[in-house]
């Protein structure tokens, strides 16, 4: 990983965002630490580029990590990571339904972290463009685009796009459109999805699925996708 990734760190305990500070400029990121959703507010406003990736804890002494969290996916589809030391479970069922893409119940080891943080941003940007093809004016040059309806889509390249338009897919949402376009024409059940974009040692309820399935039809509204009721997702021939 060569790129200058910048993270943003959101944790009121300073001790630990100072450790995991850090644990993630040793491991070659940029990092803007927070102590509270004060802090991060002024970096939503519109004229303000947003990092690479949030690592966002729940518990803070303002504006909680949920409303952040809102804020934040209203504004862009940047990797999200929660962390939370309350009722585990439930925090990380919240926090996936309301979008982040990953989850880390305190206490953990910062290596961790590191380890979570590298692989997340490696899924979301190192398979996009590739640098020797940046500065060309048709970058998305990938051998394996399919259409689906108006898009295409291009495992290489993990985007979608509609025309030359590019549209913008956080990780699970691209995840969930590759597992679907594997599966066409079957029903898939919500634990299968689950299971596969989730992990098999997910633990909460199947609205995740849900959540994400909403978010996929408003931003490619013509996806030929429909529900089996009672049972879950199917990908129709599109």
């Amino acid at each position: 990983m060569n790129r200058p990734y910048l993270i943003y760190l959101v944790d009121d305990e300073t001790n630990l965002l100072e450790l995991l500070q850090s644990y993630l400029q040793n491991a070659g990121f940029h990092v803007k630490a927070f102590q509270s959703g004060a802090e991060v507010l002024p970096m939503l406003a519109e004229d303000k580029p947003q990092p690479h990736l949030w690592v966002l804890d729940i518990m803070l002494p303002d504006i909680d990590g949920y409303e952040l969290l809102r804020l934040i996916r209203s504004k862009s589809d940047v990797p999200i990571i929660f962390i939370s030391a309350r009722d585990q479970d439930m925090d990380k069922i919240i926090g996936l339904e309301l979008g982040s893409d990953d989850y880390l119940a305190k206490p953990f080891l910062p290596r961790e972290l590191v380890i979570r943080a590298q692989k997340l941003l490696q899924r979301t940007y190192e398979k996009s463009v590739p640098a020797a093809a940046a500065s060309q004016p048709h970058p998305q040059q990938f051998q394996d685009w399919v259409g689906v309806g108006p898009y295409l889509i291009s495992e290489a390249g993990r985007m979608v796009k509609e025309g030359e338009s590019p549209i913008e897919l956080t990780t699970k949402e691209f995840d969930l459109i590759l597992f679907l376009l594997r599966n066409q024409g079957r029903a898939l059940h919500r634990e299968q999805i689950l299971s596969a974009i989730w992990g098999e040692d997910y633990i909460g309820s199947d609205r995740a699925v849900d959540d994400l399935v909403k978010r996929i039809r408003k931003k490619l509204p013509k996806f030929p996708l429909e529900t089996v009721y009672g049972f879950g997702y199917r990908m129709t021939a599109s």
